[in-house]
């Protein structure tokens, strides 16, 4: 009955601001969580340093792939059987999802322990970077990947029964633990450990928010229809096609986002240390914009797959416009932060006069393609509420496969060190438009049902 309340009578635009506000926030907290690293690395003054941090971020995106293609490919199936009133079919979705995900963290652990000498080099680690990269990805990568990425799951399955409270809790705790204990690891007055400081207090704050969520589904085991019993873990194959058709697109596009950073990042090694630090230190602010994107095409999904099966179409197209309004308001406010303090928030990272001016260039970069990826988001996420999973597949090889990849040689041979700053934004343009007429089509194909 709580749960009907929410997905079917609450008033829509207090039913997105109570499913995304947490989602927000949690995702702001994690960017400062992951600004943190950047931030007290940056107080060493050692470009090395924050250079091992970039170069290890492809890597890190690996998290991203395996909890987009099981949190997002079981929580949207979870929300759409929720409105088709199917709750065991919700618990195998969700004890699915969360099992394979297990497997492949521990796959990735293994992976990356066993030939740590070839993962460095495929991340663009030089010989002066070598050492503490490889410190860093210890910590982050090989023994992080199971707290890292079933974090990130925990989170998503629980929040597609609409528990976007607790979810983000969970995750809050997560990334304020790792905010408390970096400058103590980081810095000389504690630890001392440089980098590899980050990735410590990075997997011990990890650790603690799956501690969190495992208590959390505990006290709740009667009250909700995530489970973590075996016997619901399935290999039926209607269960599994509907995850994975959902999901596999976005391990395609975090595959192809890992290839376009490890070239973008090969490409910057050349021209120097100065680069690859400051380009490090916009991908981190990069974050900001992407995640309140991301926070509210996620946050809303269990609201639109819900009304999309139970065919309350008129509730889905509501939420679909009060969503767009809401999230260009915001995208305005931030494009024109970057633009006019880009250099004051370069400083804040590292005080240095050249990397804060090639910082502030590349973030005017990020802010002209940040309207276009609104719309290419926010459609993305849409196609998957419906358990479209096509559309998100042809996106994310559209945009870096044939679009943003060639678009990072092209600008570099036509513009230098700059032009890295620009491929994004004109994939996303490209994209957005595409985007457009993707969207009239799913809004006509609702007239239609």
């Amino acid at each position: 009955m709580e749960k009907e309340e929410l997905f079917e009578r609450m008033p829509v635009t207090k039913a997105i601001f109570k499913l995304t506000i947490p989602v927000i926030i949690s995702s702001i907290i994690s960017i400062v969580y992951n600004l943190s690293d950047t931030y007290f690395v940056g107080m060493i003054n050692d470009p090395v340093q924050n250079a091992a941090v970039t170069l290890v971020g492809p890597a890190m995106v690996l998290f991203f792939a395996v909890t987009n293609l099981f949190g997002i490919g079981a929580s949207s199936l979870m929300s759409r059987k929720l409105g088709e009133k199917n709750y065991d079919d919700v618990k195998k979705a969700s004890a699915t999802g969360l099992y394979l995900g297990l497997f492949c963290a521990i796959f990735i652990s293994t992976v990356t322990l066993l030939f740590n000498p070839f993962v460095l080099k495929i991340l663009g680690s030089s010989e002066i970077t070598y050492e503490v990269t490889k410190d860093y990805l210890f910590w982050t990568v090989g023994l992080g990947a199971v707290p890292g990425i079933m974090n990130l799951l925990f989170s998503f399955i629980i929040r597609a029964e609409g528990r976007a409270i607790q979810a983000s809790v969970g995750a809050m705790s997560g990334c304020i633990l790792n905010i408390i204990l970096d400058p103590f690891f980081i810095l000389p007055f504690g630890l001392n450990m440089g980098a590899a400081g980050a990735g410590l207090a990075t997997f011990i704050s990890n650790t603690f928010a799956c501690v969190y969520f495992l208590v959390l589904l505990f006290i709740i085991r009667k009250n909700t229809l995530v489970s973590l019993n075996p016997k619901h873990f399935t290999l039926r194959p209607d269960i599994i096609k509907n995850i994975f058709v959902v999901g596999i697109p976005g391990v395609f596009q975090n595959l192809l986002n890992v290839t376009g950073m490890t070239i973008l990042n090969n490409l910057a090694s050349g021209y120097g240390t100065d680069l690859v630090a400051s380009m490090g230190i916009v991908g981190k602010m990069n974050q900001i914009p992407i995640q309140v994107i991301f926070g509210f095409s996620q946050g809303i999904m269990p609201l639109i797959g819900y009304n999309y099966a139970s065919k309350n179409i008129k509730r889905v197209k509501e939420t679909i416009s009060k969503e767009f309004k809401i999230i260009l308001g915001l995208i305005i406010l931030i494009i024109v932060t970057f633009i006019c303090c880009g250099k004051p928030i370069v400083r804040m990272f590292m005080d240095n006069d050249n990397i804060v001016t090639i910082g502030a260039r590349f973030l005017i970069g990020t802010a002209i393609s940040l309207p276009f990826m609104s719309f290419d988001f926010v459609t993305v996420g849409i196609s998957q509420s419906f358990g479209i999973g096509k559309v998100a597949l042809v996106f994310s090889f559209l945009r870096k496969a044939f679009l943003e990849i060639p678009f990072i040689f092209l600008f570099s041979h036509l513009f230098g060190m700059y032009g890295l700053a620009f491929p994004a934004a004109g994939a996303e343009f490209i994209m957005s438009i595409i985007a457009f007429v993707v969207l009239v089509k799913l809004l006509n194909n609702l007239k239609t049902e």
